[in-house]
C-alpha cells in the first residue's frame, strides 16, 4: 500500500470511531435515561459536553499540530478518549457518566483538524480538496455504524458493553496512528509556521461572522440532532423502539454522507457561497416542517431526516470557505475558529433543546432551532456577493 494512502487509511479509522462515540447517544438515550434515571436536561448537557470538551481541546490544537505533528498528539488524545469510554461504561451516576462523555470528546478533537495537517503534507494541493471531502464522507460511515448496527450490538452486549469493549478499539487504533503514520513523507521536515497575523484580525471579520453563525446554527443543530434529538424525538414523540429508531438515524446518516460528497462537487461548479445558502434555506424549510407539522406521516418524516442530513453536512462548507477568504498565513487559524464556533453550537444546542424540552416540549425547541436558522441564512445572505 502505497505512504499516503496508508495514512489516509489509519486516520480514517480514527475519524470513523470519532463519529461512532459521538453519535451513539442517539441510540442509547432510552437506556441512560431508564438506567440512571436521568431527566431530558441532563441528557442534553451530558451529551453535550463532548462537543463541549472537543471544541475548548480544538483552541491550542493547532498549534500543537504545528509543533509536534499529528503523529503523536492525535493518538495521545485518544488515550484520553479510551478512559473516558471506560469511565462511561463503568458510570453509576450523572456526574461520572458526564465526566467519561467529556474524556471522550477530548479524545477525538483531533480526528478532522489532524488529518487535515496530514494531508496538506502528503498529497499535493490540487488533490487536497478532494481527499480531505472524500475523508470526512466516508468518516460518516460511524455514524452509520452508530445507527442500526449499535442498536443490534446494544442489544447483544449492552451499552455498558459496547463503551468497554470500544475503549479497547480506542486504543489499539491510536497504536496504528503511531506505528504506521509518519507526520511528513521522507525527507521532509515538518514546517514550522510564523505567529504571523493576529487571531482577533480573524475574529473582528464581518464575513468571518457570517460564516461562523451559520456553521454554529446549521452545522451545531445538524450534529446535535444526528447524536441525541433525533432519536430521543423518535423515542419520545413517536413511540418507535430501537430498532426503528436505529433506521431513521441509518438514513439520516447516510444521507449526510452523499451530502459530503456531493457538497464539493457542487460548490465547485455552482459556487460555494450559493451552494451553502441553499443548504441552508433547505433545512431551515425542513426543520420548520417538522416543528409546525406534528402528525406528518411516517413516510414523509424519512424525507424530513433524509433533508436534514443531506443539507446538514455541507456544513463542512464553511471550512473551506474560511481558507478561500483569509490569506494564507491566516487560513489555518481561521478553520480552526470556524471549526471551534460549529462545536461551541453543537454544545449550546444540544444543552439547550434538553431544557426546552423538559420545560416545553419538542415543537417549541425545534422552532427556537428554525427560528435561529432563519436568523443564520439572512446574515450569511450577504457573502453571495463575493463569489468565495
Amino acid at each position: 500500500m502505497p505512504t499516503a494512502l496508508r495514512v489516509f487509511v489509519v486516520l480514517l479509522l480514527a475519524y470513523f470511531l470519532s463519529y461512532f462515540f459521538r453519535s451513539a447517544n442517539a441510540v442509547i438515550s432510552a437506556d441512560l435515561q431508564r438506567d440512571l434515571g436521568l431527566s431530558p436536561a441532563q441528557l442534553g448537557l451530558m451529551t453535550s459536553l463532548f462537543y463541549l470538551a472537543f471544541a475548548l481541546i480544538n483552541l491550542p490544537l493547532g498549534s500543537l499540530l504545528d509543533r509536534y505533528g499529528p503523529r503523536f498528539v492525535h493518538p495521545a488524545l485518544m488515550l484520553v478518549g479510551a478512559a473516558g469510554a471506560l469511565i462511561f461504561a463503568n458510570a453509576q451516576s450523572f456526574e461520572v457518566l458526564s465526566l467519561g462523555r467529556a474524556l471522550l470528546g477530548v479524545g477525538f478533537a483531533g480526528g478532522l483538524m489532524a488529518a487535515l495537517k496530514a494531508f496538506s503534507l502528503w498529497f499535493p494541493p490540487q488533490r487536497y480538496a478532494s481527499v480531505s471531502s472524500v475523508y470526512v464522507a466516508l468518516g460518516g460511515l460511524g455514524a452509520i455504524a452508530a445507527a442500526t448496527p449499535l442498536a443490534l450490538l446494544k442489544e447483544a452486549l449492552g451499552w455498558r458493553g459496547v463503551f468497554s469493549w470500544g475503549a479497547l478499539v480506542i486504543v489499539g487504533v491510536a497504536a496504528l496512528v503511531v506505528t504506521l503514520v509518519r507526520n511528513t513523507p521522507p525527507g521532509v521536515p515538518l514546517p514550522r509556521s510564523s505567529a504571523g497575523d493576529s487571531l482577533a484580525t480573524i475574529w473582528r471579520s464581518p464575513a468571518f461572522w457570517r460564516i461562523a453563525w451559520l456553521n454554529f446554527v446549521l452545522g451545531g443543530g445538524f450534529l446535535a440532532w444526528q447524536t441525541l434529538w433525533g432519536g430521543a424525538y423518535l423515542y419520545r414523540v413517536r413511540g418507535m423502539e430501537s430498532l426503528e429508531v436505529g433506521n431513521y438515524l441509518f438514513a439520516f446518516s447516510l444521507a449526510a454522507i452523499l451530502g459530503f460528497l456531493a457538497c464539493g462537487l457542487l460548490a465547485d461548479r455552482l459556487g460555494l457561497p450559493r451552494v451553502y445558502l441553499s443548504a441552508g434555506i433547505v433545512l431551515t424549510l425542513a426543520v420548520g416542517t417538522l416543528a409546525f407539522w406534528n402528525g406528518m406521516p411516517e413516510g414523509f418524516l424519512y424525507g424530513i431526516y433524509v433533508l436534514i442530513g443531506f443539507c446538514g453536512s455541507f456544513n463542512i462548507l464553511s471550512l473551506a470557505q474560511a481558507r478561500l477568504i483569509f490569506p494564507p498565513e491566516l487560513t489555518g487559524r481561521a478553520t480552526t475558529a470556524v471549526n471551534f464556533m460549529g462545536f461551541i453550537g453543537v454544545f449550546l444546542l444540544q444543552l439547550g433543546m434538553g431544557v426546552v424540552v423538559q420545560a416545553s416540549g419538542y415543537p417549541l425547541a425545534l422552532a427556537i432551532w428554525f427560528a435561529l436558522l432563519v436568523s443564520a441564512v439572512l446574515l450569511y445572505a450577504p457573502m453571495l456577493k463575493t463569489g468565495s
